[in-house]
């Protein structure tokens, strides 16, 4: 089929697509990394932390034996001291989960500066297209992927428990730091097979984000050519070409406004042209534009007897999810409806 995206993109569009931020990444790669460090972190650390947070406070209990030597003053210190006792004891872990972030993120994305993602984009805010990110394809596998991590967790958790209960009466007889030492071994067991489980998920939702950023940059046999053709001119004549390829797109753009039924304006800002005769099975997008492309259509559209209808919410929604030429999805097709029904009742026309 023609337009149909089968070709893989090229270094050109990688490279586009890499300054506009369209990176694969995954969240749950990079929390499964950082669980699982910080899990080992614990294990070579908690010792050293148990210790610290003991003597820390068996040092206040002490100087609370003795009131009279208690001030408002000291009993400030004493609480700073057992903060920082316990914050020193914490400090490698919290710099190995920090540096475990850090380095997943730069192996996933290799950071390469770019202010393109700074830039305010309306497709962003588009409530519609969010809409259908939320409820598509993408939203079940989400979905699915928080079912499977929540039933391998408490299966792990079971699976962890549940030989040992046997086991559990015997600890009723231990002294304090027995039982303590028992339960760290077992809960640092269940964290580390969870965190295994959650890296295998993890590793599993990157290939997806992979695959899905690989498809969305896919394009048709066209584009290709083009885009070869492109690279073989130099960079004057590209930019020429460009420039007469846009105003030739927009000089047809303007000459389909008179056969449009429909103008759909923001009132001032945004100005979208929609045309349905019948013949296909939805609207279709003829013109679009912003501030004086969007005057011009306006113009234009009153020049030639086309109804204007001022709809801010999906007039840009139009402007941001329909490209010119292409019919209107379906998550329109309501709002759209509506307005053509109320420029056929203004103009004593049925729907045929």
């Amino acid at each position: 089929m023609a337009g149909e995206k089968t070709e893989k993109a090229t270094p050109k569009r990688r490279a586009e697509a890499r300054k506009k931020g369209q990176i694969a990444r995954s969240q749950d790669l990079t929390g499964a990394v950082v669980m699982l460090v910080g899990v080992v972190a614990l294990m070579l650390f908690g010792p050293r932390l148990t210790g610290q947070m003991r003597d820390a406070m068996d040092w206040a209990l002490r100087l609370g034996a003795h009131p009279e030597v208690v001030t408002t003053d000291g009993l400030e210190g004493i609480l700073m001291t057992v903060v920082e006792h316990i914050a020193t004891a914490l400090l490698p872990i919290v710099a190995a989960c920090a540096v475990a972030a850090l380095v997943i993120n730069v192996v996933i994305v290799r950071p390469k500066p770019s202010l393109h993602g700074l830039k305010p984009d309306p497709k962003r805010l588009d409530p519609l297209k969010n809409a259908k990110s939320i409820y598509g394809p993408n939203a079940l596998f989400e979905g699915a992927k928080s079912i499977v991590k929540v039933v391998a967790v408490g299966a792990i958790v079971a699976a962890a428990l549940v030989p040992q209960i046997p086991q559990m009466g015997a600890m009723i007889g231990m002294t304090p730091a027995q039982l303590a030492g028992a339960l760290a071994d077992m809960v640092f067991g269940i964290a580390l097979r969870a965190a295994a489980a959650y890296l295998v998920i993890g590793i599993i939702d990157m290939v997806w984000q992979a695959y899905r950023t690989e498809k969305s940059m896919r394009m048709d046999k066209q584009e290709v050519k083009d885009e070869a053709k492109q690279q073989m001119l130099p960079a004057e004549v590209r930019s020429a070409m460009r420039r007469r390829q846009i105003e030739a797109s927009r000089a047809r753009m303007m000459a389909a406004v008179p056969e449009a039924d429909v103008v759909v304006t923001n009132p001032t800002h945004y100005a979208v042209a929609l045309k349905y005769d019948g013949s296909n099975p939805a609207p279709e997008v003829v013109a679009k534009g912003v501030d004086l492309i969007a005057a011009r259509i306006r113009e234009i559209a009153t020049e030639s007897g086309v109804p204007i209808v001022p709809d801010p919410p999906l007039a840009r929604s139009l402007y941001a999810s329909v490209e010119i030429g292409r019919q209107i999805p379906e998550e329109l097709y309501g709002a759209v409806a509506q307005v053509l029904a109320y420029v056929y009742r203004m103009a004593g026309r049925r729907v045929a």
